[in-house]
């Protein structure tokens, strides 16, 4: 390895997209990747870029919604994670979801076999040593604990957490399908072109009344020291939900909206729980919104409870673990370097973004930016009215204003990009309608997005002054 060689630890998502750019801009990279060498609570195999909670990579229409808006702008930058989360959809409606096995497998396979990729299974297990010049820390929400302590020590803030939940996998073939039965919200079809994507569950009033009193009494893990740490929103069990309410469910993941129960088409569900196909098979299907902390013995219990689960077999039960990420807008710079130590970048989940695809977006950014610096030019993050460069911007100092305490992590949203200029009309300059005018609104946003990467992307990159 050259002067020029970029060190990456870990092998997630954010880990992988990172190397994988650096080693196309053509850095040589070392990627640091701890499995097998030491587990963690919730990884399964030893495969880069495992997926640990769901296998979806949610909404994939470029037009309408802001994670399908970054899928595009990363598959227009030769994503690794994009390119073979596509090669293995699984059917998810208007999602994109994708079979672990396949993608983990193809992913591993693609950096094993970069001409500029090693591989290096061990564990970092302290402060990257002195004499690596450039390093990329992308180690996601299962941080090992000698790193995060390091880590803790060189930004001299203490670490944020809070848990992640994995939800349950049902075998397909004991799912009762005289009672449940096969429809995407309102037949909306998916990058597969399937209109018929979920399998549903119907439940009546009480029914649902009798599951609410069932997640609120059924026991739960203790963490002890972990207990009062926050939950992020966006991946809350789903008994702290009900504890928030009891229609809380009826609004959330169960929501019995845009669906008509074939069995009974007279009546309307009161609520549905909703799985969606976890593996090419189609013999692994996942229950939507259902991370938990229950016990393994009450989620059994409760969840065939719920119609057409009577004799669900249970590939895997849910549960949670634990994650960690830094004070990016405090610590990080527009590089995604710590200010602190401008050798070390940071990518991923650990910068305070939440997902997979918005993980790895910021280790496709990281990874470019590292490698124009490895070779004497400068870089600049994306505009920030792409969605990459909102990420980029709300981590490394769009939200400092919301105050010093309040960091969480984000999706990716349209509140994250700035607003248009001019409300879309119509082509005969009429008013559009509340609906039309919101969809144009946003589809003019994406239209803006691509433009304003594909000039970013075709700018030649500058030498330092």
């Amino acid at each position: 390895m050259s002067e020029r060689t970029l060190h990456v630890i870990g092998g997630g998502l954010a880990g992988s997209e990172a190397a994988w750019q650096a080693a196309e801009a053509g850095c040589e990279v070392v990627l640091h990747e701890m499995r097998p060498v030491r587990r963690t609570d919730a990884h399964q195999t030893d495969r880069l870029a495992e997926l640990v909670c769901s296998n979806s990579f949610r909404a994939d229409d470029w037009e309408a919604n802001a994670v399908g808006l970054l899928h595009a702008e990363m598959r227009r930058l030769g994503s690794l994670i994009m390119a073979c989360g596509d090669a293995h959809q699984t059917p998810a409606g208007g999602a994109l979801a994708v079979d672990r096995d396949g993608f983990a497998e193809a992913v591993t396979r693609a950096i094993a076999s970069h001409p500029r990729i090693r591989i290096e299974r061990e564990e970092v297990a302290g402060p990257p040593p002195a004499d690596w010049a450039s390093v990329i820390i992308a180690t996601g929400p299962l941080t090992s604990p000698a790193l995060a302590d390091a880590i803790g020590r060189l930004t001299g803030e203490a670490e944020l957490s809070f848990f992640d939940a994995i939800a349950p996998i049902v075998h397909a073939e004991t799912i009762d399908m005289s009672v449940a039965w096969r429809q995407s919200r309102y037949d909306k079809a998916g990058p597969g072109g399937d209109a018929a994507a979920y399998i549903n569950c119907p439940m009546d009033k009480a029914c649902y009344e009798g599951f609410i009193d069932a997640l609120l009494t059924g026991p739960k893990s203790e963490f002890k020291d972990w207990e009062h740490v926050p939950y992020f929103d966006g991946c809350l069990p789903i008994e702290v939900m009900a504890e928030r309410g009891r229609e809380t469910l009826r609004h959330g993941p169960m929501k019995p909206v845009g669906l008509t129960n074939p069995h009974r088409p007279g009546e309307k569900p009161y609520a549905v729980v909703q799985l969606r196909q976890d593996n090419a098979l189609g013999t692994l299907w996942n229950m939507v919104g259902f991370q938990t902390k229950l016990k393994h013995g009450a989620q059994t219990e409760i969840f065939r409870t719920v119609p057409g689960l009577e004799r669900a077999v249970f590939a895997r039960l849910g549960g949670l673990h634990r994650n960690t990420f830094i004070n990016s807008p405090k610590l990080l710079d527009a590089q995604l370097r710590l200010r602190a130590d401008p050798r070390l970048r940071f990518a991923g989940q650990i910068t305070g973004v939440e997902g997979y695809v918005e993980s790895a977006a910021i280790g496709l950014i990281a990874g470019r930016l590292a490698a124009a610096e490895r070779i004497g030019r400068r870089l600049a993050a994306p505009p920030e009215t792409t969605a990459l460069g909102a990420l980029v911007r709300h981590i490394t100092g769009g939200h400092l204003a919301a105050g010093s305490g309040s960091f969480q992590p984000m999706n990716i949203n349209y509140g994250l990009l700035p607003p248009l200029g001019a409300v879309p009309r119509a082509e005969d300059r009429r008013k559009l309608g509340k609906r039309d005018r919101t969809r144009a609104r946003k589809r003019a946003i994406a239209l803006r997005a691509l433009a304003d990467l594909a000039a970013w992307a075709a700018e030649p990159v500058p030498a330092p002054a």
